[in-house]
């Protein structure tokens, strides 16, 4: 645990501004997931091939997704940069991109030959986040340009009419070039997308997704193209198989299987709660440790992964809606009418394959684990281990030992050298901010409560929205830079596996040795 800045590598800076870009992303889109499920279920009942048809609600589907969610999204990602303020200017900016890229497609149709099939209309959900930053950041500026020196009384006129007047002009600016661009970037993803689903290849994109999720890339790519495309797919179609590419939960949970089967010390003690979170909670991030400790795993979430999307291309599995979390349950609620038999086929298949391809990766390679174990800061979880194989069954008070032994990025360290800071605020960080922080914030703060604690706030947050009030900040191991960027001055502690981590024995023993020592 420490606060000072560690040099980052080339490589390790790109993966950053990769995170930090579907950080944002995320920030945007996650928060108005309840929006896009509102409208999934008006699709799923109320348009033509829905399960209670309804011409008059129908009507609501199509202004929902082309006006709604695009200013929603707009609206979240300029507050994220500047306040109700940026969101103000982002959306009325989103507005003028959707009035152009309108324009522009009805100019294409009135232009195709008769019997031509016309384009439809292009979401902007891609032009919503690219509008958002751009308008909220240059209004941000704008205004610490007369930053105080503006006269009393003066202040909310200047303030409406330049932010009024910044709108007009992001509109003008939606409305032609990124209109535009946006149109041309939704037409070349498409026919991307159509190439891939006509030569059959559509599964091949497991090669990138399944490996981006474990380092915490998945939200550039999900929220950056798969739901842009997905929700164009699905209004059109009523459904979309690209919903399923990144959210199938049968991968991550294949793989946690295995370890409860086939791993070895604390990995295996605490692989079956976290394939419990990982299915029905739908929190991917607690399999990503378990891949990242032995990365020759990842080849078994591709297979498990390719499965997956293969058998959906097949039998016709897709959801009406993005399911977020990637949870079974909200799978199983976004799952399209008459699909249910391919989507549970397919969450079933990949969590197979990938079961036993990390089957026999765990298998080949326990000998030589064993040993590493015994050499490292694990020895302690290696002893509970072969204690447990020479007695020749599990053994819930063996396992219950395995909290104290350390893996990886989990190792131990003395309290007394952490920090001379007092600790009155910890906050959990994770990229969204929602699924995994919230589960490790409720961890530590119920491990605080039951040492008699009670000046100290847990709380969990996405890493965009750290802060210096932030005494301690806890993150997984590969979203320490990020968080330590955003708050140098904060101690910070990198857990591996944060449902039971040794970190927060360590955090509990510090702040009570804080406590004591104050008295």
């Amino acid at each position: 645990m420490t606060t000072a800045s560690v040099p980052a590598s080339g490589t390790s800076r790109a993966r950053v501004g990769v995170q930090r870009f579907g950080t944002f992303l995320s920030g945007m889109i996650m928060p108005n997931i309840p929006a896009l499920i509102a409208w999934g279920i008006f699709t799923a009942f109320f348009i033509d091939v829905g399960w209670t048809p309804n011409a008059d609600l129908a009507t609501i589907v199509g202004p929902f997704i082309h006006y709604l969610l695009p200013i929603l999204i707009a609206y979240t990602g300029g507050s994220i940069v500047y306040g109700v303020r940026g969101g103000v200017v982002a959306s009325i900016g989103t507005m003028g991109a959707i009035a152009g890229s309108d324009l522009l497609v009805a100019r294409f149709n009135e232009g195709l030959a008769e019997g031509a099939a016309p384009l439809n209309q292009v979401h902007m959900f891609i032009g919503a986040m690219i509008m958002a930053p751009l308008a909220a950041y240059t209004m941000k500026w704008l205004d610490s340009l007369w930053e105080g020196k503006i006269k009393a009384g003066f202040e909310m006129l200047v303030n409406m009419f330049s932010a009024g007047i910044w709108g007009f002009v992001m509109a003008i600016v939606g409305f032609y070039p990124i209109a535009w661009v946006v149109n041309e970037i939704m037409r070349a993803l498409g026919l991307a997308v159509n190439w891939l689903v006509e030569l059959n290849l559509l599964p091949l994109t497991s090669i990138l997704i399944e490996p981006a999720k474990v380092f915490f890339l998945n939200n550039a790519i999900n929220h950056g193209v798969l739901t842009p495309l997905g929700i164009a797919e699905a209004s059109e179609e009523g459904s979309s198989i690209l919903f399923l590419l990144e959210a199938n939960p049968g991968p991550g949970v294949g793989l946690l299987l295995a370890f409860t089967f086939f791993g070895l010390g604390a990995a295996r003690a605490s692989a079956p709660g976290a394939a419990v979170i990982q299915f029905f909670g739908g929190i991917h991030e607690v399999y990503f440790p378990y891949a990242l400790m032995k990365p020759i795993l990842i080849l078994a979430l591709i297979a498990g992964g390719m499965t997956g999307v293969t058998t959906n291309m097949l039998l016709g599995g897709a959801l009406r809606a993005p399911a977020a979390p990637g949870s079974i349950i909200a799978v199983l609620l976004q799952t399209a009418p008459g699909a249910y038999f391919a989507v549970i086929l397919s969450v079933v298949l990949s969590a197979t394959v990938t079961f036993l391809i990390a089957m026999v990766i765990l298998r080949a390679s326990r000998k030589r684990d064993l040993e590493a174990m015994a050499a490292t800061d694990d020895a302690f979880g290696a002893a509970i281990t072969q204690t447990a194989a020479a007695k020749g069954k599990s053994s819930s008070h063996l396992d219950g030992l395995r909290g104290g032994a350390a893996t990886g990025a989990d190792a131990g360290i003395e309290p007394a050298t952490m920090t001379e800071r007092e600790i009155k605020s910890i906050v959990f960080a994770c990229d969204a901010g929602m699924g995994s922080s919230a589960m490790g914030a409720s961890v530590l703060r119920n491990k605080i409560k039951k040492a008699g604690i009670e000046d100290v706030t847990v709380t969990n947050k996405a890493i965009a929205a750290l802060d210096p009030s932030a005494d301690l900040v806890i993150t997984q191991n590969q979203l320490t830079d990020r968080a330590r960027a955003k708050t140098p001055n904060s101690v910070h502690v990198s857990v591996d596996n944060f449902m039971n981590s040794p970190r927060y024995d360590e955090v509990v023993d510090l702040v009570r040795a804080q406590h004591e020592d104050g008295a």
